[in-house]
């Protein structure tokens, strides 16, 4: 169990970070590859979501070297 006492660490928050954006990422691209019936590439839409998962992985490799710091 966690303590009373636990925060978050920039790094661990960093991975954290790093881990939805890469997984988030791969599961829009992969809604293409099994939507199949239907026409038209990837959407509006889906280009801000993988703008924003893009976004969150960067942040999340920006926080991590910054260590045991409390975020």
């Amino acid at each position: 169990m966690l303590s009373n006492n636990f925060t978050f660490s920039k790094r661990l928050l960093g991975f954290l970070f790093v881990l939805l954006g890469a997984v988030g990422f791969v599961a829009i691209l992969l809604i293409d590859v099994f939507d199949i019936g239907r026409e038209g590439g990837i959407g509006p839409s889906q280009r801000i979501a993988l703008a924003a998962m893009l976004l969150l992985l960067f942040l999340g490799l920006t926080l991590i070297p910054l260590g045991k710091h409390p975020a």
